[in-house]
């Protein structure tokens, strides 16, 4: 049981304002609570609080079909659970691509991620102001997608959001 104290402050929370990025649309990242990944690797997959910073970087560092252009454009990765911001990436210019078309960014940062979402209580781990402010626009905020997959896109800069 979610108390309802609880369900309250998340059914309040805020969308952020993206109309200060600079590009049209930004991806997100959907992601499922933390678990084993089912390759026989020791790693976690997934999002939880509970994890280090390196744990949770490692953990959202996966192959994903995108449009890996269109990611690095956007220069940011919020990283959602159930429609909440939990975590933020930045340091997506490089990526990598495997053979079933799939990509990943191997420089991405951890710019922050979220200790207690219902609080809010977040952890800023960027190393730069531009992935700092990311990081307070961003975390704790409902940031609602639509995408048949774990990567969707949201309008942003001087689009409508």
């Amino acid at each position: 049981m979610v108390p309802l104290k609880s369900v309250l402050a998340l059914a309040g929370r805020k969308t952020p304002q993206l109309g200060g990025l600079p590009e049209r649309e930004i991806a997100i990242l959907r992601v499922e609570p933390a678990k084993q990944r089912t390759n026989g690797d020791q790693a976690q997959t997934g999002f939880s609080a509970t994890l280090a910073a390196p744990s949770i970087l490692g953990a959202l560092q996966d192959w994903w079909r995108c449009d890996a252009p269109s990611v690095a454009r956007g220069g940011v990765l919020p990283v959602t659970v159930a429609g909440f911001v939990v975590a933020v990436l930045t340091g997506l210019d490089r990526w990598e691509t495997n053979a079933q078309g799939r990509h990943r960014f191997p420089d991405a940062t951890l710019a922050g991620y979220v200790t207690d979402l219902v609080s809010p209580v977040t952890r800023i781990t960027a190393t730069t102001t531009q992935g700092r402010d990311l990081a307070q626009l961003l975390l704790a905020t409902r940031l609602p997608s639509h995408s048949g997959g774990p990567i969707a896109y949201v309008a942003a800069g001087n689009a409508a959001n």
